[in-house]
């Protein structure tokens, strides 16, 4: 006892002025009452954007030095074939190694975007170690490396962001309860994730209103008004901080679009063109089902592959650096590079493209051609053994199945940007077409007007990459990334025709990934003939359901655990009158069997003899049972809403 009361001593002795210290601890408890008068919600979610826009930044300013990096080594060795060759080569190939090492050394879930396990957390299913804190790490690092890559693998950085985002906020969420001291609450968690994927999308784009839609459209079939709030405010923060460090690092003068451009507003487009927006819809449509189809296909077949099987399984960074080398040797200038304009990053690809001039009337023009290399990022499309058109259309074939292998590689990438930017050629090829048709323009009456093709740039832009995402909110993202609002209804008649077509034959890109890697996940139904809602539960239930009573014991127990691997059992009142009491969980009927002894057990045991399931375990009510005449579209409706795994009958 002495000893206790010398220690309590010695621990007291290092804390003085113990009534200053309650006051001040009275203090910071009176200021953290105040500060979260307006709920707490604000500072975290202010907190979480301003730190994915800041992340986003400069992972900007890295990859930037990092590929201005790879243009210097390339000048630098001269025109030594075998030199730039290597230079050209070796530089993406080696980060590809690095990125796909280091993430996966770190978690085996740092591949890919990350959007298809996030869509499967939303729905309720628990992915250990998805939205850990190693796993952001791991993600960053990876991403940085993968995006310094370039055009040669082509990959971006939208999923992963959203996926981050995901993270952070679930970080923050235990930050959260640990400050307010509150109990973690799994729809509060939902919340905040809900929130973090409109910040993932608008730290990329700096689009707050297209991101927040996007979230919507993409990650949940079913989305709460509520959480409408939350996701306009983390998009809106961190829209303006990525764009405010722009300024800041003296990039803008202003706050500015991402691909700022020139597009005249005065006459965007004629009324006859409506006509080749809603093919240019069509073309986008069939090659968005073609691209989801090929993409699905190479996927599996990776997968079975003996050798790229083996490869993923045990030696991830090979198989990244084969492909990449092979990616990297196509995209190789003086090569077939040259007809791919390989040179130009991803925003500089967009950037041309979204170019207000016609290129068909800027080739003959000598004086032009006449200036140095990158000071017109146009002429990186021109070649003179290939027209425009010839450049455009050879990008497009390249790229479809380039963009397909590069998918499957397991490394930290994004795969919007590259279907963006595929997109806008789509539009560009259809818009210099059309212009080379009608030089003088369309009108169906009065003065006569260009067409403008990087409208249809922008148009192709929204409608590719909204098909293959199944989203509408891409329509809008164009025109918030370019400030340019004159094509918007072209562009949406663009992205509708092109959804109808492809949601009408094809999963989305997302929807494919999960059904490839064979997540837990809710399909949508895709009929929605008259005979789909005279599909009753009783057709399709599972009736091969083990159950048991109230009053069983020992036996009924372990004969019922052998029998079934669930995780749950549903309790009926009695076997005489199997009426539905509610579930028990197969940790608690272990447990049971654990502290009761066998029947047939030798009597020196000291365990209990009896006691029955009802006595001894928890039975959890049933919140929900259906009925056998319940229909099919009313049941998927729950299991969306509610984010439910299984219902009984």
């Amino acid at each position: 006892k002495k000893e206790e009361e010398r220690v309590l001593v010695s621990e007291k002795s290092w804390r003085p002025c113990p009534k200053a210290r309650k006051r001040l601890q009275a203090c910071l408890e009176w200021v953290k009452r105040q500060l979260f008068r307006v709920g707490e919600d604000w500072y975290f979610l202010f907190i979480l954007g301003a730190l994915m826009a800041t992340i986003s930044f400069m992972m900007d300013l890295f990859v930037f030095r990092l590929y201005e990096a790879h243009r210097w080594l390339y000048r630098e060795v001269g025109d030594v074939f075998v030199l730039k060759y290597l230079s050209w080569t070796m530089y993406p190939t080696a980060l590809a190694a690095f990125s796909t090492g280091f993430a996966q050394s770190i978690t085996p879930h740092s591949g890919g975007s990350g959007i298809p396990e996030l869509k499967t957390i939303l729905t309720g299913v628990v992915l250990e170690d998805y939205l850990s804190i190693q796993n952001f790490g791991a993600k960053v690092i990876g991403l940085t490396c993968t995006l310094a890559c370039g055009s040669t693998v082509f990959l971006g950085k939208l999923g992963p962001f959203v996926h981050l985002s995901a993270m952070a906020a679930a970080y923050l969420g235990k930050m959260r309860t640990s400050v307010t001291r509150e109990y973690e609450n799994k729809f509060k968690q939902n919340e905040m994730l809900v929130a973090a994927q409109a910040a993932g999308v608008a730290s990329v784009f700096g689009a707050p209103i297209s991101g927040v839609l996007f979230s919507v459209e993409v990650m949940s079939s079913h989305f709460a008004v509520r959480d409408y709030w939350r996701g306009f405010f983390t998009a809106t923060c961190s829209a303006f901080m990525f764009r405010l460090l722009a300024v800041f690092n003296s990039e803008q003068e202003t706050i500015a679009a991402v691909f700022k451009s020139k597009l005249q507003t005065d006459f965007p487009f004629d009324l006859l063109e409506t006509f080749f927006f809603a093919i240019l819809g069509a073309v986008c449509g069939l090659l968005g089902c073609c691209y989801l189809f090929c993409q699905r296909w190479l996927l599996g077949a990776v997968k079975d592959n003996r050798l790229t099987a083996k490869l993923l399984a045990t030696d991830k960074p090979i198989y990244s650096v084969l492909v990449v080398l092979l990616l990297a040797s196509i995209t190789f200038p003086p090569g077939l590079g040259q007809l791919m304009a390989s040179r130009l990053t991803m925003k500089e690809y967009l950037t041309s493209l979204f170019d207000n001039r016609t290129w068909g009337t800027l080739v003959p023009n000598a004086s032009l051609l006449a200036q140095p290399p990158g000071t017109d990022l146009w002429q990186d499309w021109y070649h003179p053994s290939a027209t425009i058109f010839g450049t455009l259309t050879f990008f497009l074939v390249m790229k479809f199945w380039m963009l397909i292998l590069a998918t499957t590689l397991p490394l930290p990438a994004g795969y919007f940007m590259p279907i963006f930017v595929y997109g806008a050629a789509i539009g560009r090829l259809l818009g210099e077409t059309v212009a080379l048709l009608f030089p003088e323009g369309l009108s169906s009456e009065g003065d006569l007007h260009p067409i403008i093709p990087s409208g249809y740039a922008l148009a192709g832009a929204a409608a590719f990459s909204g098909c293959v995402t199944y989203s509408l909110s891409t329509a809008l993202l164009v025109c918030e990334a370019t400030g340019h609002l004159g094509h918007v209804l072209p562009v949406v008649v663009a992205v509708l025709v092109a959804n109808a077509i492809t949601q009408k034959n094809q999963p989305s890109f997302y929807d494919g990934t999960i059904i490839v890697k064979k997540l837990p996940y809710l399909p949508r139904i895709r009929s929605r003939h008259m005979a789909s809602y005279q599909v009753v539960v009783e057709e399709f239930m599972e009736r091969r359901v083990v159950a048991l009573a109230k009053g069983d014991g020992f036996e009924e127990v372990l004969v019922a655990l052998d029998a079934s691997a669930d995780a749950e059992y549903p309790v009926v009142e009695s076997t005489a009158s199997p009426t539905l009491v509610g579930t028990v969980s197969r940790a608690q009927l272990v447990t049971y069997l654990q502290s009761h002894k066998h029947p047939q057990a030798p009597p020196g045991e000291k365990l209990a003899t009896a006691g029955t399931l009802g006595d001894s375990c928890t039975i959890e009510p049933i919140m929900l049972q259906l009925s056998p005449s319940t229909s099919l579209h009313q049941a998927h409706h729950l299991f969306e809403l509610l984010k439910l795994q299984r219902i009984f009958v």
